[in-house]
């Protein structure tokens, strides 16, 4: 894939997100992209260098996807998967070479299987947690869990802000019931708004193909 020009500031893109924002603020999840502080916390310390095969859920309009381009090995398999339209026309605007797809993070293995792929080292996700039902958190969540390798590393991020709502609370208790270490970030103050990292590694796989229910929101 080619490799894209920096993370430099695109306007274009920031008006593309911020148009999606105003068609489907639940969806989108915020006023405008992510900053380069914090897409450089969310791949920190991965080998993408090495990395067989990547997946990138809710890219929105790149802010991720242009230093995981940067750091990705030649052969490596990246797939990117957005449920917005118009943020899918604006990262094959930015990244002619890129796999995306317009579609649900809910057929993610199906995309892997399409490319030759069972699982991913590593999954990175922008996807709006906080606004999403829980129920769709956890089958999202089903998935990545059967989607990622055993050494493999998922990383999502979190509005510092939001910390307190319910779907926030009970997705941090989500992920503290699928991963062995559940790793946070400092604050990144240099991101509007304020956000922080979740890194999660060694996954329970007893919990693979497990119907889970929710340890309810206290």
């Amino acid at each position: 894939m080619r490799p894209p020009n920096g993370i430099e500031f695109d306007f274009a893109g920031h008006l593309a997100f911020f148009q999606s924002f105003l068609r489907d603020p639940a969806i989108v999840g915020a006023l405008s992209p992510s900053s380069p502080v914090l897409a450089r916390a969310m791949i920190d310390g991965f080998s993408l260098s090495n990395a067989d095969t990547v997946v990138e859920l809710g890219p929105g309009t790149g802010a991720f996807t242009g230093p995981i381009l940067e750091r990705i090995g030649r052969l490596a398999t990246f797939i990117a998967m957005e449920l917005d339209p118009a943020s899918v026309r604006t990262l094959k605007r930015r990244f002619p070479d890129l796999n995306v797809y317009n579609d649900s993070a809910e057929r993610m293995l199906d995309y892997l299987a399409l490319h030759g792929k069972k699982r991913a080292k590593y999954i990175v996700s922008g996807l709006p947690w906080a606004n999403l039902p829980i129920d769709d958190q956890m089958r999202i969540m089903d998935i990545i869990v059967k989607g990622l390798s055993p050494d493999g590393v998922f990383t999502t991020f979190a509005y510092v802000h939001a910390l307190w709502l319910p779907n926030a609370r009970q997705f941090r208790r989500l992920l503290k019931s699928r991963f062995a270490h559940v790793e946070t970030s400092p604050v990144i103050w240099a991101n509007l708004p304020p956000a922080f990292v979740y890194r999660c590694s060694h996954l329970d796989r007893s919990l693979i193909g497990h119907k889970a229910t929710s340890p309810g929101v206290r």
